[in-house]
């Protein structure tokens, strides 16, 4: 088989070029904002050639992606559920702490977070159910039910370590629902119901949780994931060890909703560091920034190079590169609705909306953060941030999108020059 460029990049052209966009943006910004990283150690090109690295090999994850044809991912259904359940619970016991959150572990040397890969493995499941319960006026009454089964439990293992993660999934889910022509009554009664329990769950978090104490002198550990041990867990029995984050969570709720405006001179920097530069970086900014490279801010803000890049993108490329970003994403959108809307079945269009869902609402919660819209979560932004197995995840979904563009692609020929769609 002749091996060409047009072999390579196959599949949806403009998802490739919002890939590529992506892609340049990160390993401009990551080089710019992980300067941090070079001085502690007196390695100038190792991030960047690190995170060049792990960019490489999602493109090769999501080159293999895209050639397999999407009906195949269903096989690998309930071996992606039983693995995220299997891996998730490991994680609740005895999991790699990270920066005060269990979230970690290994497997034959590789350090990943269950919690990415239980994402798209619930988008997958809800995707394959949607499909199979389709009627001519909708899905059938079961299929809400069905998808409760199967999203629940994972997005429960998931809430106790990272509560965003599992409000970013329910988020997909309910758009997954819509789009799936899941009874709007149904999606309301689950909306209300989340709802009370959102407030039920943040009501004992504020009367429970036991808010943690800054620590000034701790700034510098934030600016790069260390994996160590938590002493204090140990002695903790299991029910404390599943709520030992609603201490910082309590802390994030009250700094976001309970607190009054702070005039800039009286903001203590020492404390609330990560919202405080963040500020500066994008307020000192103008339309075209100060230029990759010239962020000022970039030494002083925790994790400049992850959960708070959006901010350093600002102040570099301005406003005009922030939204530049954020329409990016919704490109990314859009062309997956464009690529769902010629898909001849059900299942690759309800996944290839589902997995664009997944990584627009996190750049989407990512960017409000970073302006200040929402409380800190921790989560990355999707193919830009400084990332490990997420940034390798993330090119195996768009891999998975190319997938559906080149099926679908083919199948609207076939049936053009055949019979007319069905559906599966």
């Amino acid at each position: 088989m002749k091996i060409s460029i047009s072999n390579i990049f196959k599949g949806d052209k403009v998802i490739w070029m919002i890939f590529f966009f992506l892609c340049i943006i990160s390993l401009i910004e990551v080089f710019s904002s992980s300067s941090t990283l070079t001085f502690n150690k007196t390695n100038y090109w190792g991030p960047i050639l690190k995170h060049g690295g792990i960019l490489l090999m999602g493109v090769a994850l999501m080159v293999v992606v895209q050639n397999i044809d999407c009906k195949y991912f269903k096989i690998a259904t309930i071996f992606l559920i039983i693995f995220s359940a299997v891996t998730l619970l490991w994680v609740l016991v005895a999991g790699q702490t990270t920066n005060g959150a269990q979230r970690w572990m290994s497997i034959l040397g590789i350090q990943f977070q269950p919690s990415e890969i239980a994402k798209g493995t619930i988008v997958l499941a809800v995707a394959q159910i949607l499909s199979a319960m389709q009627t001519e006026d909708g899905t059938e009454d079961k299929t809400f039910k069905y998808i409760l089964y199967v999203a629940c439990p994972l997005m429960l293992l998931i809430m106790f370590e990272n509560l965003s993660t599992a409000v970013l999934i329910g988020v997909v889910v309910i758009g997954m629902m819509f789009y799936g022509r899941v009874s709007l009554r149904k999606v309301g009664r689950l909306i209300g119901l989340l709802t009370i329990m959102v407030i039920f769950f943040l009501t004992l978090i504020l009367l429970l949780g036991k808010e943690e104490e800054p620590n000034v002198n701790d700034k510098n550990n934030l600016t790069e994931q260390v994996v160590t041990g938590n002493e204090d867990q140990k002695n903790e029995n299991f029910v404390q060890k599943l709520f030992h984050r609603a201490g910082t969570w309590k802390g994030r709720i009250k700094k976001f909703v309970g607190g009054k405006e702070i005039p800039p001179e009286e903001f203590d920097l020492s404390v609330d560091s990560q919202v405080g530069y963040s500020n500066i970086a994008i307020a000192s900014s103008d339309f075209l920034g100060k230029g990759p490279g010239n962020s000022e801010m970039r030494d002083l803000l925790p994790q400049a190079f992850s959960d708070f890049i959006y901010a350093i993108i600002i102040e570099e490329l301005g406003l005009a590169g922030g939204i530049f970003v954020m329409f990016l994403y919704v490109f990314l959108l859009w062309r997956a609705g464009r690529i769902a809307d010629r898909c001849a079945n059900n299942f690759p269009a309800f996944l290839v909306m589902g997995l664009a869902l997944l990584l627009v609402v996190q750049a989407m919660f990512n960017m409000m953060v970073a302006v200040g819209l929402a409380p800190v979560t921790g989560q990355p932004l999707p193919l830009i941030s400084k990332g490990g197995t997420s940034t390798i995840i993330n090119c195996i979904y768009i891999g998975a999108i190319l997938s559906v563009s080149i099926s679908a692609k083919r199948k609207k020929k076939n049936n053009m020059a055949t019979a007319p769609a069905t559906t599966d």
